[in-house]
């Protein structure tokens, strides 16, 4: 049972009020209330000021008041898994008297917050001011998996615990615990390094693990990449949809797969975005992620119909992909492949062999463009549609190895269309004259 006693410690003429708040018998705390009193009022047989004055007895109320407090946060905060330690006993006394806490910076979530809260002023790549919405939004996930393993393991992480037993610590948990990706898991281990880097160019005391870490990803041949091709394409188009809100999606499923765009800057578009050409439609758009713009150009045909008499109404992220499995399983994209899938129950990933829709989500949209695509076009031109940095990058992305036979190939390709754009030369023949 949670218990709590005041006392001094020290037996000068004024000393310090502290609180002991034990929550078990093994786990206590230990905490400066900042109240103070002259140790010849101090009573202890009640561990509490004497009441003998009139200010004593204000003193009492106040040590009670927090002791309330203190109980009724405990409760609350225990049963949400918040974690109790003397961080949350410090927080405890500031909020019961609203005294202004200053943040200490110390604490991983803590600098975590202020880079969101400041994120409108802090530097990005290439010397720009302000975070994007993505970088932000990404954060905002990675603070809440951190807390999430604090409450796992009951204890608030400063920069000096970052160390590599907790990094292995927090691995585990994420890839076994959680059953995330590899990637994924990988993804946060790059968000504790950044964030440890800035902390240390900010005089912040960090252990040298942290700003050495390394992320890591899946290996090129455990990878499960799942597109669908130009055919699947056709029997989605031509598959009637029962319901209203799966023609929608039909529609967002067409468009996303001919246009290369990220899930969420596909479902930002509007009708605003489209420009009229002779041979088809430009998509112009800024990319979130990068803060490229770019320009699409669209020439199927009933992709340019969706695009110009029956544009798709806005729909989220999450209902979309909600959705998608249930569109390609009416269009009998039913073929079995093998491929990693969150278990409904468990929440956990697991290595499966399923009918292919079951594996279809938003990202494959952007996938399937690329992978359709190349080969059929220069990779330059495809780079430029899906915003990829360099050819090495793409090529990772479609899980496709640099294919050396297929860049001869198309060389002699363009080369033969060249020479027969030229014009034929005549050419004089110099002959031996008769002597």
């Amino acid at each position: 049972m949670a218990t709590i006693k005041y006392f001094l410690r020290s037996k000068k003429d004024v000393s310090q009020i502290y609180v002991r708040f034990s929550a078990s018998r093994d786990l206590f705390f230990r905490r400066k209330t900042e109240f103070v009193i002259d140790v010849k009022d101090w009573s202890d047989n009640t561990n509490l000021p004497k009441q003998n004055t009139a200010e004593n007895k204000s003193l009492i109320s106040k040590l009670n008041k927090l002791e309330n407090y203190i109980f009724d946060r405990y409760n609350d905060d225990l049963a949400q898994g918040i974690v109790i330690d003397g961080h949350w006993v410090d927080n405890c006394i500031s909020k019961c008297f609203n005294r202004v806490q200053v943040t200490d910076k110390t604490i991983f979530v803590n600098y975590l917050q202020d880079i969101i809260d400041n994120a409108n002023t802090r530097e990005a790549r290439g010397g720009k001011i302000g975070l994007s919405d993505g970088t932000i939004k990404n954060y905002k996930l990675f603070k809440n998996i951190f807390e999430n393993y604090q409450k796992h393991i009951k204890k608030q992480i400063r920069f000096k615990d970052v160390s590599k037993a907790f990094t292995d610590g927090f691995k585990n948990w994420l890839l076994n615990d959680k059953g995330y990706t590899i990637n994924y898991t990988g993804k946060q281990f790059e968000f504790i390094k950044t964030v440890c880097i800035d902390a240390q160019k900010n005089d912040i005391e960090v252990t040298p693990h942290s700003v050495t870490l390394k992320s890591f990803r899946e290996q090129d041949k455990d990878r499960y990449i799942h597109t669908l091709s130009f055919e699947e394409l056709e029997k989605i188009r031509n598959t009637e949809m029962p319901t209203e809100h799966l023609k929608e999606v039909q529609k967002w499923i067409l468009v996303g797969c001919y246009i290369g765009q990220r899930g969420g800057d596909l479902l930002s578009l509007t009708p605003n975005n489209l420009r009229v050409n002779p041979k088809g439609v430009y998509i112009d758009l800024m990319q979130q992620k990068t803060d490229k713009k770019i320009t699409v150009g669209v020439v199927k045909d009933f992709i340019v119909d969706i695009l110009l008499n029956d544009f798709p109404k806005p729909v989220s992220l999450n209902k979309i992909n909600k959705h998608i499995s249930k569109v390609c399983e009416l269009a009998e994209i039913n073929q079995k492949v093998k491929g990693y899938i969150i278990d409904p129950v468990t929440r956990k990933r697991t290595f499966e062999n399923l009918p292919k829709f079951n594996f279809i989500t938003s990202h494959s949209f952007r996938r399937s463009f690329a992978t359709n695509f190349y080969k059929m076009m220069p990779t330059p031109v495809l780079i430029g549609i899906t915003g990829h940095t360099t050819e090495q990058m793409f090529l990772k992305y479609i899980n496709q190895r640099s294919d050396k036979d297929a860049n001869a190939d198309m060389f002699m390709q363009f080369f033969e269309q060249m020479n027969e754009k030229q014009e034929p030369k005549l050419r004089v023949i110099k002959s031996a004259s008769n002597q």
